[in-house]
């Protein structure tokens, strides 16, 4: 602990963003370059090093959050970027995209506002990469065995880069033509610059793991031929089954998931499209959902210079600090919180009739009607209470040329035919089955991440890969595995 006195001294700064105006104009990171070193000393002197941390536990990682913070403190960036990597493979990643559950659970938080503990991560893994502290890491000699790896997400390359660590040969097959999964194509770059990516697979490569891109498993190669080629086989291919919404006028052209909209303004800043086939320039949008998938959209949307967004929230508008006897700390609670997008599309007022921000709040969507040529037009909605019932009285129109849902995901997709081949066992969500090694009902195959966790966040899906390498490691090594399993298939968040 470099300041005993930081936490009752030093207020709570956070990483500064760009000005809206300038920030919305391109499509690079919202943050100000630079702006983060000079405040993360002070920033991480607020944390208190608990003698029971509960950051530890409120992420699934493990990450030794008061250690770094530490070293932070007194300027040992290699040392802390030492004990960052020690828990986690991508920390450049979390840092920007994971909404930071360990901060709810900062002991600090419990009357004061958090340690920056993603900023003080972020901090980390940049300036070790600036410095030259994360070099590959290839495994002293081969163990001869070899693992495929089906999806190419966080949780796959966790696994991957673990295992071809221990020792084994790992091949990555993805089915789009670059490897990333939603972090390529699903994630904006002003969330996330896709440089931070393609330089953490360029230490992979250099490490040893293969890369098969564009390679459908089930269609382009059989199941059965996979698992005859590889001692065993590692399903992280995420849950892209999205959810739909049922309702009268769904088959007008114009309504689109957002997992079609988001990965082709991706493509557009790879420099594959000049402009996005769905871009929302001109035209009036409405985002049905308001997750995090729908903040991306209401971005991407302000960007693409569209008339109008608003974002519809099924929920209440949340209370702006934790209700402590319905999601008492250390839970990660139901706030109201301002993401970039929002505060962009609050600053340019996309959605004047918008209860706050971008968003309203409590709203059902009833039916979408459309005009002569069979395009969508309105979007219907109606105000709902705590059940979800329709307030008499509240139904309202809005103008819609584009709607986007984002509504979830149900678990994996199984349209390429690799789940029936390989005759797996689905639960009643119909996420992927598996045991406590993280096995399935056929040998020699694995499931990790949402494909069989569900739907969950970026440090879940990180710490699945390292689990499930652990677990297949064990077996392809008699049970002597070094590599570390921060999880197991049935841990889930701390709830109340």
């Amino acid at each position: 602990m470099a300041d005993p006195k930081g936490f009752l001294t030093t207020p709570r700064e956070e990483y500064p963003r760009r000005p809206v105006g300038e920030r919305v104009r391109d499509w690079n990171e919202v943050y100000v370059p630079g702006a983060l070193l000079p405040i993360i000393s002070r920033q991480a002197d607020r944390c208190m090093d608990c003698g029971i941390p509960f950051c530890h536990d409120a992420c699934p990682l493990g990450n030794l959050i008061p250690e770094w913070n530490d070293l932070v403190s007194r300027d040992d960036w290699r040392a802390a970027s030492d004990r960052l990597h020690a828990t986690n493979n991508f920390p450049e990643f979390t840092g920007r995209l994971c909404p930071a559950p360990c901060e709810a659970g900062c002991v600090l938080a419990i009357n004061q506002p958090a340690v920056t503990i993603k900023n003080v991560e972020v901090a980390i893994a940049d300036r070790a990469w600036a410095d030259g502290l994360t070099p590959p890491r290839p495994p002293d000699r081969l163990s001869g065995r070899t693992v495929a790896v089906i999806g190419s997400g966080p949780t796959g390359l966790a696994a991957a880069q673990q295992l071809t660590r221990a020792g084994h040969t790992v091949a990555v097959y993805e089915r789009a033509d670059r490897i990333g999964g939603l972090m390529r194509y699903g994630i904006p770059a002003f969330k996330m610059e896709k440089r931070h990516l393609d330089r953490r697979l360029g230490q992979m490569r250099a490490e040893g793991t293969k890369f098969r891109t564009s390679t459908v498993v089930g269609r382009d190669i059989g199941a059965a031929e996979l698992r005859a080629r590889y001692d065993a086989v590692i399903l992280a291919v995420g849950a892209t089954a999205w959810r739909e919404l049922p309702v009268p006028g769904r088959e007008l052209q114009g309504i689109h998931q957002a997992m079609e909209y988001l990965p082709l303004a991706d493509r557009v800043c790879e420099g594959d499209l000049e402009t996005s086939p769905l871009s929302a320039a001109d035209k009036h949008v409405v985002i049905v959902g308001g997750g995090d998938t729908g903040a991306d959209c209401l971005g991407t949307a302000v960007r693409e210079g569209a008339a109008s967004v608003t974002q519809l929230d099924i929920y209440a508008q949340p209370e702006a600090e934790r209700d402590e006897d319905a999601e008492p700390w250390p839970t990660y609670p139901k706030i109201y919180r301002l993401s970039a997008a929002h505060e962009e599309a609050g600053a340019l007022e996309t959605a004047p009739a918008a209860d706050a921000d971008a968003r309203l709040f409590a709203a059902s969507t009833l039916r979408f009607t459309g005009d002569a040529a069979g395009h969508v037009r309105s979007l219907h909605l109606v105000e709902v209470d705590a059940g979800r019932r329709p307030v008499p009285g509240s139904a309202r129109t809005l103008p819609a040329d584009l709607v986007l849902l984002a509504l979830g995901f149900s678990g994996p997709d199984r349209h390429d035919g690799l789940i029936d081949q390989l005759g797996l066992a689905l639960d009643p969500r119909g996420t992927i089955t598996r045991d406590a090694e993280f096995a399935t009902n056929v040998p020699g195959v694995y499931a990790a991440g949402d494909a069989a966790r569900g739907q969950s966040l970026i440090v879940w899906a990180i710490a699945e890969g390292r689990a499930v390498a652990a677990a297949v490691d064990r077996r392809l090594t008699g049970g002597n595995s070094r590599l570390p399993a921060p999880i197991g298939p049935y841990d889930r968040p701390m709830t109340v």
